[in-house]
């Protein structure tokens, strides 16, 4: 029998463009200066984890997220590209109001997480999906027994969630995707199980989350 593997999801410190709510997709923006500190904090609330792998999405902000926690480890970060972001192709530079006002029926095809709906140039929500999954699981495989810190964003959280609850992917979101916050799973062969989600005391309430730019919508408001 092959040993569960251990897991804490981590979607990278804030940006200026989370604050602004502009689509980041696969664009490459740096933490400000709360994303550091929230990284910062992060890397002390886990320095205490028995973390022996530590795996990150290649784009600055959550590569820069998980340098932190490598040093308070002592351990090297390994860059991995199924952890990016979802591409958001015409979306990426655009805030949630420009996309609705500019391209209002593709932002209500998004809104409404139509799986085979990708923005030109970008990436469906189900490439998206078969995706991160495929990419947990394989590193997931190689650490039997083991924890390992996964740092992504928060399209990355969403599938997570998603995984680990067999939620469909267009289920309305009711769940938050702080950044920096600490998210735990379990993996089995058989699947992800859901351990713990959204723990931000280490941030002090600092963490700016997807869904409040969504309030009273049934859909919450995609990620960036």
């Amino acid at each position: 029998m092959i040993e569960p593997t251990r897991i804490i999801a981590i979607r990278h410190g804030e940006t200026t463009w989370n604050v602004d709510t502009r689509i980041q997709g696969g664009l490459d923006i740096p933490l400000n200066a709360t994303g550091r500190q929230q990284a910062e904090r992060l890397a002390l609330a886990l320095k205490d984890d028995p973390i022996t792998a530590i795996y990150a999405s290649d784009l600055t902000r959550a590569w820069e997220t998980a340098q932190y926690l490598g040093r308070a480890r002592g351990l090297q970060v390994n860059p991995e590209t199924g952890l990016r972001e979802r591409g958001f192709g015409d979306f990426e530079g655009k805030t949630f109001a420009e996309i609705e006002a500019l391209l209002p029926e593709q932002s209500l095809r998004w809104r409404k997480r139509d799986p085979e709906f990708a923005p030109a140039g970008g990436e469906s929500l189900q490439a998206l999906n078969q995706r991160v999954v495929e990419a947990t699981e394989r590193l997931a495989a190689r650490h039997p027994g083991e924890l390992i810190a996964l740092v992504g964003h928060g399209g990355v959280m969403d599938v997570l969630y998603r995984a680990a609850t067999r939620l469909h992917i267009q289920a309305p979101r009711t769940w938050t995707l702080g950044n920096a916050a600490i998210n735990r799973l379990l993996w089995t062969p058989q699947g992800l199980t859901l351990v713990g989600w959204a723990d931000t005391q280490h941030l002090q309430n600092e963490s700016l989350d997807d869904g409040q730019f969504a309030a009273g919508s049934q859909h919450p408001v995609p990620h960036s």
